[in-house]
């Protein structure tokens, strides 16, 4: 004998039968359903497998609730009690039955429909690609503007890729927005350094690396994490510094300028803590990289996001003399300057000449020459107030303290650069916060 036909309790499990739906398929179809017929905000019925058993095999007493009960009246156009009442015979003409054609119908129009709401949830391409163009120029002209403007320039971006991101449900363009806040956030939190903000600089590269994780974009992470590493060992978290760089040495797809200027902020690191070994290790990692490897940030985009070879050169005078070697930072600092000065005029950078021409000015005061330390000097005290950010400022200052050891006391050409660097760090309208301890860490 065959096995016995089971019949159906309830017309809903026939209406289910006919369709051929499991379980789980009817789950989503009542929650597609739901999110249509229930009030925005409201918490939506769902329907579990239990629940589901009961309600097709007859075992429910009554009726479920009111907005399950409307939902299932959506879902099959006939009324509730119907559905948990014992299906009629066959031969009943009032038996409802499920016409295969309407249902194919209908699912095209509900999907036209749907890729016509997509297509209304997006932004044009070309928007993305202008903004993308306008924030990629904004870095790469950093250097030759004021850290005010590039602030509230990098600010209005940020807000335009959120709002953009708000309007598109498209993934590429959600992808690709998500890099560009996070471009705009490292930016702010370069700008927030550099006015002097540890802090809001902080958080704002916190939240450039949290852009970076979320879109799986390794270089604004490691890009992140260098600036979270120098801000670190500006506020005095020299240890937490050499941390972040560790972390961000281990990205993938980092290019060779990643990993020249994660290894430079490491060296400076170690240089505060007064590991002379693992700083010099760094220095020379940070020289010798020469993979040809390039990335979409650092490379592609470059300018505030790059690290060139000045810039190189600067950064690591400024190691060598944390570690007392004079002779290492005044090569490097030369170094830094000529590499300046051979590039065209538009494309100088102020913040990197002077920089350097205040660590070959340091470099020259621990040998004693005063002399020398004042030429060096003229080059960093011409620098207008538009580019005297937190860096140039603190160096400033920890040139002015040098110039106050006991055997330069009473000199008269120690006092005037005194002076003139007392001057130098007084900066109208700009708020400048500078660390209470000389970030060179150099005895006076």
């Amino acid at each position: 004998m065959g096995a016995e036909v089971v019949k159906p309790r309830t017309l809903l499990k026939v209406l289910i039968d006919q369709r051929q739906w499991t379980w789980a398929i009817f789950e989503l179809e009542f929650a597609k359903t739901a999110d249509k017929v229930i009030d925005r905000g409201a918490q939506n019925p769902t329907v579990g497998e239990t629940q589901y058993r009961r309600w097709t095999s007859g075992q429910l007493k009554g009726l479920p609730s009111p907005d399950a009960c409307r939902v299932l009246q959506e879902m099959f156009h006939v009324e509730a009690s119907r559905l948990f009442a014992p299906p009629p015979e066959s031969t009943d003409p009032d038996v409802p039955t499920f016409d295969l054609e309407a249902e194919i119908a209908m699912t095209a129009r509900e999907a036209q429909d749907d890729a016509g709401a997509a297509a209304a949830s997006s932004v044009s391409d070309l928007t993305v690609d202008q903004l993308r163009d306008d924030l990629h120029a904004l870095a790469r002209s950093y250097s030759n503007q004021s850290a005010r403007d590039v602030w509230q320039r990098a600010k209005e971006l940020r807000e335009q890729a959120e709002n953009d991101r708000d309007r598109t449900a498209v993934p590429a363009q959600q992808q690709a927005l998500l890099i560009l806040a996070g471009q705009a956030s490292a930016l702010l939190s370069t700008a927030a350094f550099d006015l002097g903000s540890f802090d809001g600089a902080k958080r704002l590269a916190r939240t450039a690396a949290l852009y970076g994780e979320t879109a799986r974009y390794e270089p604004l992470r490691a890009y992140a994490a260098g600036s979270l590493a120098y801000i670190a060992y500006y506020s005095g978290e020299q240890s937490q510094a050499s941390v972040h760089v560790r972390h961000a040495l281990t990205y993938g797809g980092l290019g060779d300028v990643a990993v020249r200027r994660l290894h430079s902020i490491e060296a400076r690191a170690y240089g505060h803590l007064g590991d002379t070994e693992s700083a010099r290790r760094a220095l020379s990692m940070s020289e010798e990289v020469g993979t040809d490897a390039t990335d979409e940030l650092h490379d592609a985009v470059g300018g505030e996001f790059g690290f060139s070879d000045e810039r190189l050169a600067m950064s690591n005078a400024s190691t060598a003399l944390l570690l007392g070697d004079g002779r290492a930072a005044e090569a490097s600092a030369r170094r830094a300057l000529e590499l300046v000065a051979a590039r065209p005029a538009k494309d100088r950078s102020p913040a990197v000449s002077g920089k350097a021409a205040a660590d070959l000015a340091m470099a020259r005061l621990l040998s004693n020459d005063l002399e020398g330390a004042a030429e060096a000097l003229e080059a960093m005290l011409s620098i207008t107030t538009t580019h005297r950010a937190t860096g140039l400022v603190a160096r400033a200052m920890e040139l002015r303290r040098a110039l106050t050891r006991r055997h330069l006391q009473g000199t008269a050409l120690a006092a005037d650069l005194g002076e003139r660097l007392e001057d130098f760090t007084r900066l109208p309208g700009q708020r400048q916060l500078v660390p209470p301890y000389g970030v060179l860490a150099l005895d006076a």
